[in-house]
């Protein structure tokens, strides 16, 4: 998405289009405010193009363009997936646009669904019919179209549906409006919101306690944690973002792990490059370089996997730091050291083919 935005970007500026240059000059004081929090290895042209995506309705014509191509590309999903059962719960992996992921987190007693990230409103409700269960409620992580998108037309077809989110992100159709630690209940699925921004400033997660189906706890990370990955600091600094991440860090080392993208590949290939003697990475590499050649989904993993290899938890590690050659200052807090290191880790990951 990134290099694509900076295309219709630097169109934009090229164009001699009056409603184009016009949403430009609007922009201006708006990229200006936005260039200050976001990563510092930015182009001007994807600062430009941020702004397009998420306050124009640009945004959402680029949206429904890569729906509609993705829609063609991959008729079937971009991935295989492959539900979990608990008992009366079912985690079910639904792979949308070009990369993303989708959840259906279904009360198999009631029959009763929450939707996570429901982006692409048609699979959403092909995934509904296919298993015979009524949307209750969607959990949208943050406002950005491949998250918030299938939104409306969700809620259209399900009336009595409630939207939750945060209300600093501009959630389409918000109805239920969360802080941080707030728990909502869908059947017996119950669920933990967690303020975490960073990515953008009103991103969330979402915990589904492992007591509603004898299992483990789940988090729906949306955009703030991947698999071996994080999202980038669009719209917070690295200090907002580690405390983001902190407290995934304070979740159990049991709890599975169900993020909005599939960055497995990509992101592990970095991670070699910032800690290459990490050997759980290698072993969890190896494995997804298999299951991405038969274009199998690579989740979940579990965090306790996530804090053996995945860089940007462990800004607390010892090793990291010397492999990126950072050391803390003799007066330095430790927190804005480790703030110091994830900045490092993902500016280092922003110049890394480009994502």
């Amino acid at each position: 998405m990134p290099a694509l935005l900076m295309l219709v970007a630097a169109l934009g500026v090229c164009c001699s289009c009056c409603g184009v240059a016009l949403l430009l000059r609007r922009l201006r004081g708006c990229c200006c405010r936005l260039r200050t929090l976001m990563a510092r290895t930015e182009k001007p042209f994807f600062r430009i193009a941020y702004g397009l995506y998420t306050r124009t309705r640009l945004g959402y014509l680029f949206y429904k363009r890569q729906l509609k191509k993705a829609r063609e590309r991959y008729p079937q999903g971009h991935s295989s997936t492959q539900a979990i059962v608990f008992s009366g719960v079912k985690v079910v992996p639904i792979p949308v646009l070009s990369d993303n992921y989708s959840y259906l987190v279904i009360d198999t007693t009631s029959n009763l669904a929450v939707a996570v990230d429901p982006s692409d409103p048609i699979a959403v409700q092909n995934y509904l019919d296919r298993e015979g269960v009524s949307l209750e409620a969607i959990l949208c992580t943050h406002k950005h179209w491949d998250h918030s998108g299938g939104n409306k037309a969700l809620k259209k077809l399900h009336k009595s549906c409630r939207v939750y989110g945060h209300s600093c992100d501009d959630i389409p159709e918000l109805t239920h409006p969360l802080s941080d630690r707030d728990q909502l209940a869908v059947g017996r699925l119950q669920f933990q919101a967690f303020f975490t921004p960073g990515h953008t400033v009103g991103h969330m997660i979402y915990v589904l306690d492992g007591k509603s189906g004898d299992g483990p706890d789940c988090l729906f990370s949306g955009d703030l944690l991947f698999l071996a990955g994080c999202g980038r600091m669009f719209e917070g600094s690295a200090d907002t973002m580690l405390a983001s991440l902190d407290t995934v860090a304070s979740l159990s080392d049991s709890t599975l792990l169900w993020p909005g993208h599939e960055y497995a590949a990509d992101n592990l290939m970095f991670a070699a490059v910032v800690e290459p003697n990490n050997a759980p990475r290698e072993k969890k590499f190896q494995w997804v370089v298999q299951q991405r050649l038969e274009k199998r989904c690579t989740c979940p993993s579990t965090l306790g996997e996530e804090k053996e290899y995945n860089p940007f938890l462990r800004t607390h590690s010892r090793d990291l730091h010397v492999a990126l050659d950072l050391q803390r200052g003799a007066d330095e807090e430790w927190s804005r050291y480790r703030s110091r290191v994830l900045e490092e880790v993902r500016r280092r990951k922003d110049l890394f083919k480009g994502r």
